[in-house]
């Protein structure tokens, strides 16, 4: 695949022969042969496949991987460490590179064909195997990175990388405020997130939903363009993205209690 996409399930990707790149999140991050990558349940990602490539994909759920943990699979993120430190590669994968040396990446080969076995002929305690090799991979991976993954805990990496996210975002509303067809699917695609995720870190960071965050920035731009220019109010609903003069009226009287032209008459009067 070579189109950004998400879906629903962990993603461990092994790169078993064929130099490219990730793109996860807001980061470009190199993917070489004997690295690994991390991917988090709705997290926008590509990671393109030379075609002479050899690639291993492990897809699980949160029920097989972390039962114990009943959250929303988008709050992962925000799950301690030391409650679940099985977590951290995919909680730090936009900060960091999971090559690994050639005797380290060689015991992975190793549990990566045993489990194609027990994948491909599923008795009875298979599933309770499959889930041990996988443990082992994630802590290999943990215990070679235990000093990076832990700074990162610390400094509270997670937090500045949604700060990063937010702030593609709002960068993208304010190049775009003046088009009316400005929506979410369009903004998270330019910030490389996935409309579910940037609407719940939205109510996370900002504690509205998207539209009204565009609203917001709307009226803002309206009262400056009131305050400091002499354009007729239908230019001003124009420039704020409003294709309905009246329906710009009516949402500028609903923000601030008067219309756009008593505001504009109020303003200049003192």
């Amino acid at each position: 695949m070579t189109t950004p996409h998400r879906h629903e399930y962990f993603q461990i990707q092994i790169n078993l022969g064929g130099d490219t790149v990730q793109h996860i999140g807001g980061a470009v991050r190199p993917f070489p042969r004997n690295a690994l990558a991390f991917i988090l349940p709705h997290r926008l990602h590509v990671i393109p496949h030379p075609e002479d490539g050899d690639f291993m994909l492990i897809n699980f759920s949160q029920a097989f991987f972390l039962p114990q943990l009943h959250c929303d699979p988008l709050d992962l993120e925000d799950i301690p460490i030391e409650q679940a430190p099985e977590l951290s590669p995919f909680r730090f994968q936009e900060q960091l590179d999971f090559i690994l040396d050639e005797p380290t990446f060689d015991e992975v080969k190793t549990w990566l064909a045993r489990m194609r076995e027990l994948d491909a002929h599923r008795h009875f305690g298979a599933r309770e195997q499959l889930k041990g090799y996988l443990f082992q991979l994630i802590g290999r991976v943990c215990e070679c990175f235990a000093e990076p993954l832990q700074a990162f805990a610390a400094g509270n990496a997670t937090r500045r990388g949604r700060k990063d996210a937010l702030a593609r975002v709002q960068d993208y509303i304010r190049q775009h405020l003046h088009e009316p067809s400005l929506n979410l699917t369009e903004a998270a695609a330019a910030a490389f997130l996935s409309p579910n995720y940037l609407t719940h870190l939205l109510r996370k960071e900002t504690g509205k939903p998207f539209s009204q965050l565009v609203l917001d920035r709307r009226m803002r731009l309206a009262r400056t363009l009131l305050l400091n220019s002499s354009h007729l109010i239908g230019v001003v609903a124009h420039r704020c993205g409003f294709t309905d003069e009246a329906y710009f009226s009516r949402c500028f009287r609903k923000a601030h209690g008067v219309t756009p032209r008593r505001f504009r008459k109020q303003s200049t009067a003192s």
